[in-house]
């Protein structure tokens, strides 16, 4: 229920707060006072597109703030879904600058247009005039059949499972397709695999045979070098090893005088240790290091041999050609094993075909027990606002499938396709549609075609007061849908929204004073021009105030006696 409606800065309005009653509340004023400035502020606070334009003020943001009582709607889920905190009295708010960025807020929690949207689609539902072209909507139509049906949780069940069954075909259809460029891939893939299985890819073994040939190929050089090292270590008459030898021997010869030249010795014989270490090891190298243009040769065949797959594969390295080696065999695992996935999965959706064709039967039986109770209880309103010669049917067409045994695989069946005919659709196997004659004699059609303004609006209404009965609405707003009607007919149609608001918050705009005497709160919006500027204003009438405006609906500015006695009787009544 819509409690309290704040608006500022937009089209005439500075600044307006506006307290709605439960029940039905009326709006009325003369036209082009503001009733649908006020209207359009509220849309905007749903999730309609704003133009800067329409700001009162240019240089300040528009802001336009709703606060919501939804005790009792089964919202939670929604603030869960989307982690918004909840609350009993939730604030719907957008914020408008002149720049034309825009922001919302649910409970001070930003959240983006669409958010906003979805939650004031289920807080509000605003009906008007130019909107009865929504009657003829295939999807509407549904909607108000699921509503009296009662059947919400089955329907969420199909329409997830639905979700999931569509999601498998397109696997389905993918997996075909990469199974086919498989297989005609496969030799293909076969030969290279094949290669490099054969080629026996070590990760690390390039880097190795790289040093290896370098060695291989330097040997002679190598081999030079360490033989005069070798030389000139032990072997030369100047040999390092032997001077220093001697130079031990000179210190051992004094260092019985001097501390100092014992621990010399200690080193230059720790020296003399590691240089012998050093020429043994230098000597080994030497001895070892042979010239083999053979093992260089075959070295050098194996290398030219992984140059040439990391060209072919366009890497550089055996680790990529070895993660190249994985992918193609998984591509011929693939396409050896395709068929088998194929037909598992081909499996899985007959079996979930199979529940959401019972799922889908469910629904289409609730429907087809609620269609006659939608048919009397429309034409009933009608009848009772003026239309008792109206007519009304709503074909229900249930689509069939065309396989005769659901689910059943068999040599036969195409792998390629379901196997079945898609007649399964988001919301079940039904089409509905509703066909309405106005007039007696005439045959049933579009309701477009059938019906004048007027006659649609009340269709409409008598609709609405339907799915209100069944469904949670929180708030409904009409904006001038009485128009076309007058009399006694007014009358009616202010009887059924009297009666729509015992289920829930109805707000309407009229110029009817039939309809205006039903309102459990009635508001005036008018102009305010004492000031140099313009502004709408809105006011909660008291009863006699109620009375005088009623009665200038009746007749005109200055109502007389009789006037103001008939708005007493309409209030009254």
């Amino acid at each position: 229920m819509l409690q309290k409606l704040t608006i500022q800065n937009y089209a005439l309005i500075d600044n307006l707060e506006i307290v709605f009653d439960k029940g039905l509340n009326i709006l009325t004023g003369e036209t082009g006072a503001g009733k649908s400035i006020i209207l359009g502020a509220l849309s905007l606070l749903l999730g309609q597109r704003a133009e800067s334009r329409y700001f009162f003020n240019q240089q300040k943001k528009c802001v336009i703030e709703g606060l919501f009582k939804i005790t009792g709607f089964p919202l939670n889920d929604f603030f869960e879904d989307n982690d918004l905190d909840y609350e009993d009295e939730t604030v719907l708010r957008r914020e408008i600058s002149a720049d034309g960025k825009s922001r919302a807020f649910i409970n001070d929690t930003p959240v983006n247009l669409a958010t906003l949207k979805q939650l004031g689609e289920r807080l509000i539902d605003i009906h008007s005039q130019h909107a009865t072209r929504e009657i003829n909507d295939a999807g509407f139509q549904l909607m108000v059949v699921d509503g009296v049906a009662g059947h919400a949780d089955v329907l969420y069940n199909y329409q997830t499972k639905y979700k999931a069954y569509k999601k498998s075909q397109t696997q389905l259809q993918q997996l075909i397709e990469q199974n086919d460029k498989a297989k005609a891939d496969l030799d293909y893939y076969q030969f290279q695999f094949d290669e490099l299985e054969k080629a026996a890819i070590v990760a690390d073994e390039q880097e190795l045979l790289e040093k290896e040939l370098y060695t291989l190929n330097n040997a002679e050089e190598i081999k030079r070098s360490l033989l005069n090292a070798n030389y000139l270590m032990q072997e030369s008459e100047t040999a390092a090893i032997g001077q220093l030898r001697e130079a031990g021997q000179q210190l051992s010869a004094i260092e019985k005088y001097n501390p100092t030249i014992e621990e010399l010795q200690e080193r230059l014989k720790s020296t003399l240790i590691e240089l012998k270490d050093i020429a043994a090891e230098i000597e080994t190298i030497e001895q070892s290091t042979q010239t083999n243009e053979a093992r260089a040769e075959e070295v050098s065949t194996r290398l030219g041999m992984l140059y040439n797959l990391q060209k072919k594969h366009r890497v550089t390295t055996n680790a990529e050609l070895l993660a190249i080696q994985d992918d193609l065999s998984e591509k011929i695992l693939q396409a050896t094993s395709g068929d088998d996935m194929i037909e598992k999965l081909h499996r899985q959706i007959s079996v979930a075909r199979q529940e959401l064709e019972k799922l889908a039967a469910k629904l289409s039986a609730n429907r087809k027990k609620a269609i006659p109770v939608i048919i009397q209880k429309v034409l009933a309103n009608l009848s009772e606002m003026g239309m008792s010669n109206s007519a009304m049917q709503i074909e229900q067409i249930v689509a069939e499938s065309e396989s005769q045994e659901v689910g059943k695989i068999t040599p036969s069946v195409d792998l390629r396709s379901s196997g079945l005919s898609d007649h399964l659709t988001k919301n079940g196997i039904d089409t509905i549609r509703f066909i309405f004659s106005a007039n007696k004699g005439h045959a049933l059609a579009d309701m477009s075609k059938v019906a004048s303004g007027g006659e649609l609006s009340r269709l409409m209404l008598s609709i609405k007061s339907i799915i209100a009965e069944y469904t949670a609405l929180p708030t409904i707003i009409f904006d001038e849908i009485d128009t076309g009607v007058s009399g006694e007919v007014a009358n009616k149609v202010g009887q059924v929204m009297e009666r729509l608001s015992q289920n829930l918050q109805v707000i309407t705009i009229t110029h009817l004073p039939q309809i205006a005497g039903k309102g459990n709160s009635h508001y005036f919006v008018y102009k305010d021009d004492s000031a140099k500027t313009t502004y709408t204003r809105i006011k909660k009438l008291n009863n006699d105030e109620r009375v005088l405006e009623i009665a200038k609906m009746l007749s005109g500015d200055k109502p007389g006696e009789s006037a103001i006695q008939n708005a007493r009787e309409l209030l009254n009544a």
